[in-house]
């Protein structure tokens, strides 16, 4: 399987899982079907509901809404993963690492139809348009199988890409902790850290606890010292810890 290095904010490099295309067609298989089984049901009971004599074309236009807007919709509010990608657990996330914003879904989602036209593969094979505008039915697949990272055309434009969520745990854990009422904060300068420094520094300090890789907490623990000019007499992961609880505490109070 392919990997990705990003950037973290602390200038480390995060490996991530680049998922396959098997992994892809299954998450877009799951879509297409929730997409289809809507169009199936929901025609069938407006079209028994209501005349086809064109009266109530602004309902069949709300009516195709949903579908039109769902890939969108399930990456903004689902963070980055549609039903397809929740089940196969593949994530959008961006280029450098961190979460996508809202226009970089709305980017992705406006070149969709340029990735996998479908109405181009009906309108050749119904005689609407010639054979050769085939050519952009795949497009979108050749972009996923030349580009490094497997990228379709929406993500290039976007800066956007697809990894594999069950790898890389910390993009479901919280930067929460739980402290004692009595908690003394040491590290003020902490609140100059963004909320991707501080997710990817709890990311850290659980790799750390479970592999014993001291030697990456001692490089971040000096690179954050020295970024916030904190002077610390506390071992490289007790200093990390202390910082995460210490954002907990100035987060909430």
């Amino acid at each position: 399987m392919l990997q990705v290095k990003l950037d973290t904010g602390f200038n480390i490099e995060v490996d991530f899982m680049i998922p396959g295309f098997f992994k892809r067609f299954l998450a877009w298989a799951v879509d297409a079907a929730i997409i289809w089984a809507y169009y199936l049901v929901g025609s069938n009971v407006l079209g028994s509901a209501l005349r086809n004599d064109g009266s109530h074309i602004w309902i069949w236009v709300l009516f195709g809404l949903p579908p039109f807007l769902y890939h969108l919709l399930c990456e903004v509010f689902l963070n980055g993963q549609s039903v397809g990608k929740k089940a196969t657990r593949i994530k959008v996330i961006s280029a450098d690492g961190g979460e996508p914003s809202i226009s970089q879904y709305l980017i992705r989602w406006m070149f969709r139809l340029a990735d996998f036209p479908l109405w181009v593969f009906v309108a050749v094979f119904t005689g609407a348009l010639p054979w050769w505008c085939t050519i952009f039915l795949f497009a979108g697949l050749a972009c996923i199988l030349a580009t490094p990272y497997s990228q379709r055309i929406g993500d290039l434009i976007a800066g956007t890409i697809l990894i594999d969520t069950r790898n890389r745990t910390s993009w479901q854990d919280t930067v929460f902790t739980e402290l004692s009422e009595d908690y003394k904060p040491r590290y003020p300068q902490v609140m100059q850290l963004s909320d991707k420094d501080i997710n990817t520094l709890k990311s850290i300090i659980n790799s750390v606890s479970k592999s014993g890789d001291y030697d990456l907490s001692m490089r971040i623990a000096d690179r954050i010292r020295s970024r916030l000019d904190i002077s610390s007499d506390q071992d490289s992961l007790d200093f990390l810890q202390t910082l995460l609880k210490d954002y907990n505490y100035y987060s909430t109070n």
